[in-house]
């Protein structure tokens, strides 16, 4: 196999050189994987990111494309239109692999197609949160790096088959959010099946947690809704329903646990700054969560009734 790993990018070239420079020191099986590249679409980067790119030769399996500012789903479309691989893997800019990464999800896709008796399947490898900038693979797995999802763009591999006869990603998803997982949705329904793949592990860098993150955090989560209801409009099950907490059971327990919307940015600042001030930004960031999901489930019901009155 032939890898394409396509790469979206968005003024992030501080951890995108961190990125290139990890997927450059692949360790693999040549019998096994024939050669890959590094597909890097540039979503209208205004932080000098393609002027970079152009001027170096330290990234020697980077294929360059540029598009104007469309978001996520149109970058990766034009990845895997411009990918010379039979199997992508998609990963974020801020992931920043092993050296066995390519290796790894290579021998589950071929270990489940053996034990599968078919190829509709894709692997799905370990995605580690860090706000370690120097040292990214120094963290350790935690309770919150476990993810359900079914398929998730931050570190996935599919042959490039199954993604064009799915369609590819929806374009209508300009916003934050959903657009992986309602691409999952039409993958499950071609009869595609998940192998997990935690050998392929991928450490997603963020900044450390700090209160002048949160307008952008609770944009996000607004943002999120919006999106959550045009995933349901495309697949109104009650499965999608719960993925995007457009349930009478999310209103009723954001509603609890944040008091009604009392324990808010401004009434927890105070505490989440003690815990910032205490070194522990990633518990502060799991406590502003509580908030932040009350934004999400307000904005998915405020989005739905503007749907239905539209």
């Amino acid at each position: 196999m032939f890898f394409s790993v396509v790469i979206p990018t968005y003024n992030r070239k501080p951890i995108l050189e961190k990125c290139l420079k990890a997927l450059e020191h692949q360790v693999f099986d040549q019998s096994q994987i024939a050669g890959y590249e590094v597909v890097v679409v540039d979503d209208g980067s205004t932080d000098e990111t393609v002027k970079w790119l152009h001027s170096t030769a330290e990234f020697p399996h980077v294929r360059l494309f540029q598009q104007d500012h469309k978001g996520a789903a149109a970058a990766r479309n034009l990845g895997v239109e411009k990918a010379a691989g039979d199997t992508i893997i998609f990963i974020d800019s801020d992931l920043v692999v092993t050296e066995f990464f390519l290796q790894a999800h290579a021998e589950k896709l071929l270990e489940g197609a053996r034990s599968l008796g078919h190829d509709r399947l894709f692997t799905y490898g370990r995605v580690i949160n860090t706000c370690n900038f120097d040292d990214p693979t120094s963290e350790p797995f935690k309770v919150t790096d476990y993810s359900q999802a079914f398929f998730a763009t931050g570190n996935v591999a599919i042959a490039r088959t199954w993604l064009i006869q799915a369609g590819l990603f929806d374009t209508q998803f300009q916003l934050y959010g959903w657009e992986d997982l309602e691409l999952g949705v039409r993958l499950k329904n071609l009869g595609l099946q998940l192998i997990k793949c935690p050998d392929a592990v991928g450490y997603h860098w963020h900044p450390p947690f700090s209160l002048d993150q949160i307008p952008k955090l609770i944009d996000q989560e607004i943002q999120r809704g919006k999106m959550g209801v045009l995933f349901y409009q495309k697949h109104p099950t009650w499965n999608v329903r719960l993925m995007i907490q457009m349930t009478w059971l999310h209103r009723i327990l954001w509603g609890i646990l944040s008091l009604g919307g009392f324990l808010n940015e401004r009434t927890m600042a105070p505490l989440l700054q003690w815990l910032i001030d205490q070194g522990k930004p990633q518990l502060a960031l799991e406590v502003a969560r509580i908030f932040l999901n009350w934004y999400n489930v307000q904005g998915v019901y405020q989005a739905y009734r503007e749907m239905q009155h539209s």
